[in-house]
């Protein structure tokens, strides 16, 4: 399952740059329909169906040649979403301006969750201007999760 992954990985990030793309993420697991290969592909001004059918396209002539995978799967390509997770303070700086709900690790401010926009990210700390009107300062070392909200 790892090398499979591994293989897609590699083949998705030698192809998606010269689409306009970035890879978000790999899954490749057993759901309740059988096995399922998951590509979530992102950039910055959002991901058409185009976009998807393009990566769904390559992405099966590269399996067929290949055949990494000896049993019967689906392959779905999708973007990461509107309320996709935050995973890096890097990820955080890309959505500067956009509104974010933040679990913490320890409380700050007497708070475990912060919703509110981001406002500034520096090397490891996030500003967030919360719905009532309060500027949070969170060190990003206290994120357990983080993903944009509407």
């Amino acid at each position: 399952m790892d090398t499979v992954i591994e293989r897609v990985r590699e083949f998705a990030e030698s192809l998606l740059p010269a689409m306009g793309l970035e890879l978000f993420d790999v899954q490749f697991r057993r759901e309740g329909h059988g096995w399922v290969l998951r590509l979530v592909v992102d950039k910055e001004e959002g991901v058409t169906l185009d976009d998807c059918s393009q990566v769904s396209r390559e992405t099966s002539d590269f399996l067929d040649v290949e055949d990494i995978i000896d049993h019967p799967y689906h392959l779905e390509v999708s973007s990461p979403g509107l309320e996709r997770p935050l995973r890096t303070v890097e990820e955080c700086r890309r959505h500067l301006g956009k509104k974010a709900r933040i679990k913490l690790k320890e409380k700050v401010d007497s708070r475990r969750v912060i919703i509110g926009e981001l406002v500034t990210v520096e090397e490891n700390e996030l500003a967030v201007l919360s719905d009532e009107g309060e500027t949070h300062r969170l060190e990003w070392e206290n994120v357990e999760k983080a993903r944009l909200t509407l």
